[in-house]
């Protein structure tokens, strides 16, 4: 009984070893029909933005809330005739809500501190978005003359943006897509083989940084620089393809 029980265990072990044989040849043998291979392609483009947006900040401080008010219309009056005689239109010209604050000081300490009203604080926002760079960043450079009539208009760094970023990204996308392939195809007959069907596409990261940045790191996310005129855009995709 022990014996047919061992004989039994040893043809099914016999045949395990010869099944497990067959299929690991012939995972060789299609193996070495078919493989695939990994590359990635890149495009960049250099271009220059062609709309811009700046923005400035002015506010007026008074214990009178109406007095505030009145002091702060007189700014946004003088910003405005100021930046029309720079040629630009009313309906360029976008002035924000007013946003009021209630100030205090303070004196003391702990239990003791008490907090004094000094008074209500107008804060408002204008801004120009133009396709005209040029004279926007004239603007931008010459804004402190209104401290001349009186108004303290903080000016901020202009912001660029582009028009046509879909279009550029599409090209760019066929851009890196030829260039992962020509490497694909580079690597396949340098291997003795040939280029077969595409199996997987990833596309990377859309990035734009200033044109020659080298301290302007790159994310995950994506990075978008909005601080410089002249730009550089770029973009990866990763290509699966067989091998045969």
């Amino acid at each position: 009984m022990k014996e047919s029980k061992y004989l039994i265990t040893a043809i099914i072990g016999g045949l395990s070893i010869i099944l497990a044989a067959y299929f690991l040849g012939n995972s060789i043998k299609n193996k070495n029909k078919t493989t695939s291979i990994s590359v990635t392609g890149s495009g960049t483009k250099d271009f220059v933005s062609d709309l811009i947006v700046w923005n400035g900040g002015f506010s007026k401080k008074n214990m009178d809330l109406k007095e505030a008010y009145v002091g702060l219309e007189q700014d946004r009056q003088k910003i405005k005739e100021y930046l029309m005689s720079k040629g630009f239109a009313e309906a360029d010209i976008v002035f924000s809500a007013v946003d009021i604050d209630k100030e205090y000081d303070y004196k003391g300490y702990d239990v003791g501190s008490q907090r004094i009203f000094t008074g209500y604080k107008l804060q408002q926002t204008v801004s120009i978005e133009s396709k005209d760079v040029q004279k926007v960043e004239n603007l931008s450079r010459q804004i402190t003359e209104l401290i001349n009539n009186g108004v303290e208009l903080y000016s901020r760094a202009p912001s660029y943006y582009y028009t046509k970023l879909a279009d550029l990204k599409i090209q760019m996308i066929a851009d890196a897509t030829k260039d992962a392939r020509k490497r694909a195809e580079e690597i396949a007959v340098n291997a003795g083989g040939k280029l077969g069907n595409l199996k997987k596409a990833n596309l990377g990261v859309f990035q734009i940084t200033a044109q020659n940045s080298s301290d302007e790191d790159y994310s995950w996310g994506g990075t978008f620089n909005t601080s410089s005129k002249n730009k550089t855009a770029s973009i990866t995709i990763r290509l699966d393809y067989e091998v045969k």
